[in-house]
């Protein structure tokens, strides 16, 4: 894998040259020799990330000549005023399902993630060609991997994580599900994540144009290590934060990556997973709780696994209370009708543990007791 091989063959494939501030450079040069030197790709991995990598560069392209022929779209205001964030594998996943079916705020849809341009346009939202391709791709997806479907709900017109929109500054932890690179992991976790927010920012404008509302909530758990960059650049934003007992979490991070890396690799590497998604979740709840107590901790609304998944609709309620907005009758009638509907047709994830992978569950715990002993009372809520 090249650097200036794939540069080329994505102007190549748009026609044009300006990546827009180059910012995005230094993690590409870092993401590819990662690549090339720790992840062990094999023959089909190495073609389809240099095809992913291309595509993300050609979608830099494209947004950068949408802005220079639209000099109003740098124009738009962002409001970015809900964030949620939290560990991976917390029912997260859920809870944004739950906001996208709330018409009255704005959400990353999968099948934007996927192309972004041309930006979409209200007219068109729900019939755009897009929809269908990336409905393909998830199908085709699941059908490689049966067992993703049980571990997170997908769907082209459902919420995505803002990781794909990071990656577009080659700055994101997404790269991390591809295969073993620690030292790509390594400069990601201690470097400056404000270009790839304020990027991030850029194509929220872009999406927002021709496809209002404009109150956007984004999603991550990757938010947790960048907090403070996220902050800067939607300041005055609020936070849910998900919560969960940490040896059901790493377990089932640890199950999710080795899934997904083993569609690249013949080396999925468990062990080394093990130990990476250890040290980033320990790092990024170190500074988020950081975060909070820097007189943030009004910001935050905690919800635990459990209650969720028992009581999801009077969370939500109370969540709006918080917010102090109404939840209107079509939104909560929506959102019972999707609940029912997953619990019924989902499958059972398989339930991993510590052990599985080389851990022991209670050195697990007691690594993270710094977080069980800050959030025991929301992960006990039933």
């Amino acid at each position: 894998m090249d650097v200036q091989e794939l540069v080329e063959a994505a102007c190549a494939r748009t026609g044009f040259s300006n990546f827009g501030a180059d910012t995005w450079r230094e993690g590409l040069d870092v993401l590819v020799r990662s690549l090339s030197e720790e992840a062990a790709l094999s023959p089909s991995g190495e073609k389809a990330t240099s095809s992913r990598l291309t595509s993300l560069l050609a979608n830099r392209l494209e947004i950068e000549d949408w802005f220079s022929r639209h000099s109003e779209i740098g124009e738009q205001q962002v409001n970015a005023s809900l964030v949620v964030l939290g560990l991976p594998r917390t029912g997260s996943t859920a809870l944004g399902n739950l906001l996208a079916l709330d018409p009255e705020r704005r959400y990353l849809r999968t099948w934007e993630a996927d192309q972004l341009c041309p930006p979409p346009e209200t007219a068109t939202e729900h019939t755009d060609p897009r929809i269908a391709a990336s409905e393909a791709r998830i199908a085709s997806m699941l059908q490689a991997l049966p067992e993703y479907a049980s571990m997170l709900p997908s769907s082209a017109t459902g919420p995505m994580e803002c990781l794909p929109i990071l990656a577009l500054d080659f700055r994101s932890p997404w790269f991390q599900t591809i295969g073993r690179m620690p030292s790509y992991s390594d400069w990601l976790l201690a470097g400056d994540m404000e270009p790839a927010y304020q990027y991030h920012r850029r194509v929220l404008q872009l999406l927002q144009w021709r496809c209002p509302p404009r109150r956007w909530w984004l999603r991550s758990p990757g938010h947790m290590a960048g907090i403070g960059e996220l902050d800067r650049t939607y300041p005055g934003a609020r936070f849910i934060m998900t919560h969960r007992d940490i040896a059901e979490v790493i377990p089932s991070a640890i199950a999710l990556t080795v899934l997904l890396s083993s569609r690249n690799t013949n080396e999925p590497d468990p062990a080394y997973m093990a130990q990476h998604q250890s040290h980033i979740w320990e790092t990024s709840l170190r500074r988020l709780i950081a975060f909070r107590d820097a007189g943030n901790e009004d910001r935050f609304f905690d919800i635990g696994f459990m209650e969720m998944q028992r009581r999801p609709i009077e969370v939500i309620r109370r969540l709006y209370d918080w917010l102090g907005e109404t939840l209107s009758a079509e939104a909560e009638r929506r959102m019972v009708e999707w609940w029912k509907t997953n619990a019924e047709t989902r499958t059972p994830a398989l339930r991993r543990r510590a052990e599985d992978f080389g851990l022991d569950a209670n050195e697990l715990r007691e690594r993270f007791s710094f977080y069980a002993a800050r959030f025991k009372p929301v992960m006990d809520a039933r």
